[in-house]
């Protein structure tokens, strides 16, 4: 085991991180990806610092294979964007790049400071950067060339110990930003890992500011819940903890009003997942029409009224309007969610002719296979 030290004012080493080596973790480097290796590499080889950061690092701890690879360095972004002809500079407060490589993107930023706080947008060093992470098990940075992992907040410890540990003070960690909220409870349903008795406690105690929250980033955070593949446990956990009134209130307060939709959810969920697991790439607007078809088949008798000489089109309006109210705050761009609509219509035998509300995608999967998983609760 080795260590980075810092040294003082008066010029005294100070141990700053624990690094262990290839011997003393268990990451496989067969489960890191080429082209994020290459783009470490890439960073180093011109004089930069640069590691495999966060999420990627803690599942490949678990013996996961990692869906994403972010990297962090201390090259900025436009220099990053200079050594990279696929690179592209994203974002207004803090300026990230996304390195394309065929069909996937990599995340690379730059270290930040502590300089204001744990949500500044200045660029900084390692040991800032580390202290400025949520969570001590996704405040982890792998170098897959040496293939050692720095730690400089007991993360590995406490992924032994399946513990979520704030890195950030409990008295600021949720008031600077409650977004770590909804990812302390989807971290914990994802890894099986305990949130401590204070962290609970606090949680409850912040839970009033998700109201703080833009609509875009309830979007955001809901979409990273429905792509997750765990979104069954992740709901049920924040339902437990009394947070999801304020991420989807209707529904919330139909799953604490009546037991029978609570358990319909809750399946139509678990089915969602199983379908992400078995097909990565389901468009996000298949998988949107898990979360409605519950309300949505209260909302009509749908192939009736089709029947009764409703067009498709009114029938379209009708649901659209519903739903979109019923999954407010949550904002879905209008494309997914005219996917989602025609889905659960076609259950139900109705033809929507023409391109209904919105412009139809050119492109998307087929919805035979996820309308029929639906309906039937296979």
């Amino acid at each position: 085991m080795l260590y980075r030290y810092t040294a003082n004012t008066w010029g005294t080493p100070l141990q700053k991180a624990v690094v262990y080596t290839k011997k003393e973790h268990s990451i496989d480097p067969e489960k890191v990806d080429n082209d994020a290796k290459r783009i470490v590499k890439s960073l180093q080889q011109f004089g930069h610092d640069a590691y495999i950061v966060g999420g990627a690092v803690r599942d490949l701890l678990l013996g996961k294979y990692p869906k994403d690879f972010d990297i962090v360095t201390d090259a900025t972004p436009a220099r990053i964007k200079k050594l990279f002809r696929t690179a592209r500079i994203i974002g207004k407060r803090f300026r990230l790049v996304h390195i394309h490589s065929g069909e996937k993107i990599f995340e690379v930023s730059t270290f930040r400071s502590l300089e204001d706080g744990t949500v500044g947008n200045r660029y900084g060093v390692m040991d800032d950067d580390a202290l400025r992470r949520d969570f001590s098990l996704n405040a982890l940075y792998y170098d897959p060339l040496n293939e050692c992992v720095i730690d400089y907040v007991g993360g590995i410890r406490d992924i032994s110990k399946r513990c979520i540990v704030p890195v950030i003070p409990l008295a600021t960690i949720f008031s600077e930003d409650p977004v770590r909220i909804i990812r302390a409870i989807k971290y914990a349903a994802m890894t099986g890992f305990n949130l401590p008795f204070a962290l609970r406690r606090q949680i409850r105690q912040d839970a009033w500011r998700l109201q703080e929250i833009s609509p875009s980033r309830i979007t955001e955070e809901l979409f990273k819940i429905i792509d997750s593949g765990h979104s069954a446990d992740i709901v049920s956990s924040a339902v437990k903890q009394d947070i999801y009134r304020y991420l989807q209130p209707e529904a919330a307060s139909r799953i604490a009003e009546n037991t029978a939709f609570a358990r319909q959810y809750l399946a139509h969920l678990k089915k969602m997942d199983i379908v992400h697991k078995l097909s990565p790439k389901t468009q996000r607007g298949e998988k949107l029409a898990f979360m409605l078809v519950d309300y949505f088949s209260l909302l009509a008798d749908w192939g009736q009224e089709y029947a009764d000489g409703k067009s498709g089109t009114e029938l379209y309006l009708q649901a659209w309007t519903g739903c979109r109210n019923f999954i407010r705050p949550m904002n879905p761009p209008y494309k997914e969610f005219d996917v989602a609509v025609r889905s659960m219509l076609k259950q139900f035998g109705v033809t929507v002719t023409g391109e209904g509300f919105v412009r139809r995608p050119r492109h998307r999967a087929k919805p035979d296979n996820l309308s029929q998983v639906l309906v039937s609760g296979q």
